[in-house]
C-alpha cells in the first residue's frame, strides 16, 4: 500500500537504491532539511519525537528504494505543506520573507545618511536679522553706538 501511494504522488524512483554508511549519511541530509510538525523549530534529524522518527525512518525507506533527495523533499511538501521545510522556497509569499528585511535595512542606512547629512551641514546664515520691529532697532543703535 506504502509503494502504491509512493509511486502515485512521486512517480518511479529517479536516483539509485542505497544501502550502508551512505544511507545513514544522506538520511540525516535530508532529515536535517526537514522541520518536525510536533517540536518547536526543530528539525526531523534531531527531534526525539514519535512523528520525526517516523519521518526520518519513511525518508530512509524512500532512499533505499532509490528517489531523490527532490522526490523525498517534494513528497514531504506536498503531505505537510512547505511547513515542513526549514528552507523555504523562493516564491510567492516567501519572496517577501527574504527580500523584506533587506529592504528594511536599506531603507533604514537611507534615513540614517540623510539624517546624517542635515546635521553636517551648516544652518543657512541670515544676512541681515529683520529690523521690522522699531524696539529692535533701537537696541542694536545703542549697542553699536558703544
Amino acid at each position: 500500500m506504502i509503494v502504491l501511494l509512493l509511486l502515485l504522488a512521486l512517480g518511479a524512483p529517479q536516483g539509485k537504491p542505497l544501502s550502508g554508511a551512505e544511507l545513514d549519511q544522506k538520511t540525516y541530509e535530508i532529515a536535517s532539511l526537514l522541520r518536525c510538525p510536533v517540536c518547536q523549530g526543530m528539525s526531523v534529524a534531531d527531534s526525539p519525537s514519535t512523528v520525526a522518527l517516523d519521518m526520518k525512518a519513511h525518508v530512509r525507506e524512500m532512499l533505499s528504494r532509490g528517489y531523490t533527495q527532490e522526490q523525498i523533499l517534494g513528497y514531504f511538501e506536498q503531505s505537510y505543506g512547505q511547513f515542513v521545510l526549514l528552507k523555504p522556497k523562493f516564491r510567492g509569499v516567501n519572496t517577501l520573507v527574504w527580500i523584506l528585511p533587506i529592504l528594511v535595512l536599506l531603507g533604514g542606512a537611507a534615513v540614517v545618511i540623510a539624517t546624517a547629512r542635515r546635521l553636517e551641514s551648516p544652518p543657512a546664515a541670515e544676512s541681515q536679522p529683520p529690523t521690522a520691529d522699531p524696539y529692535i532697532s533701537r537696541v542694536r543703535d545703542l549697542v553699536e553706538k558703544e
